[in-house]
């Protein structure tokens, strides 16, 4: 009987190469492929110190940083994971960065790393309530100056608290509560002529033509 070897194991992939090699940054906490994609958790404590690392290390040479967004998780104590999306332009890998917080506790700003996340950073805050420690530019970007809270939160009603006119006679915006009217509709899904409003009279008609339909 033939001797039975056994089977190589096949090599680690580059992404799980790059992860190997990202783990040992003090700050992180491991790293899982996703969707054909390298995630770590960051510590929020750490998060500048592990940036500045993957940026300006030569075995990770992240340029550049090419997103960042929220994240709400209402159920848990610290409801929101922020996420970095970087790009190695040199060395052709991306990288995601997961930070978790909540809404007392700031994330340390990282617009000294790559300047740009001033736009990003600003957009967490207007949409989520994140806040970044050490951002000197932490103003709305995409709602209005008097919004009040946050309209990307999984709590916030879609409705809103106010809506924004423009007054003619004060010849000014006005706020005022949500007035939605709404009419009442009712369909009949069996019916070919669903949302067609029937008088006296009309239902012989109706049958007819709906029996000619079928026909």
């Amino acid at each position: 009987m033939a001797d039975e070897t056994p089977s190589e194991a096949a090599p680690p992939s580059a992404l799980e190469v790059l992860g190997q090699t990202v783990t040992p940054i003090p700050g992180i906490v491991g790293y899982r492929i996703e969707g054909g994609e390298l995630v770590v958790h960051v510590e929020r404590e750490s998060l500048l110190e592990v940036m500045i690392t993957l940026r300006d290390d030569p075995r990770f040479a992240f340029e550049q940083m090419m997103d960042l967004c929220g994240v709400d998780w209402p159920d848990r104590a610290e409801r929101f994971d922020v996420v970095y999306n970087l790009l190695s332009v040199s060395l052709n890998h991306r990288l995601r960065v997961i930070a978790v917080t909540s809404a007392d506790k700031p994330v340390p700003s990282v617009h000294t790393v790559w300047p740009v996340a001033t736009w990003w950073e600003r957009e967490a805050w207007d949409l989520f309530g994140i806040v970044f420690s050490g951002q000197p530019d932490l103003r709305r970007i995409l709602t209005d100056y008097g919004f009040e809270g946050h309209p990307l939160r999984k709590d916030f009603p879609l409705t809103g608290y106010v809506e924004v006119r423009y007054d003619e006679d004060r010849k000014a915006v006005i706020y005022e509560p949500v007035k939605l009217t709404q009419d009442f509709r009712s369909f009949d899904f069996l019916s070919p002529w669903e949302a067609v409003t029937t008088l006296p009279g009309d239902e012989k008609v109706f049958t007819e033509r709906a029996e000619q339909a079928k026909g």
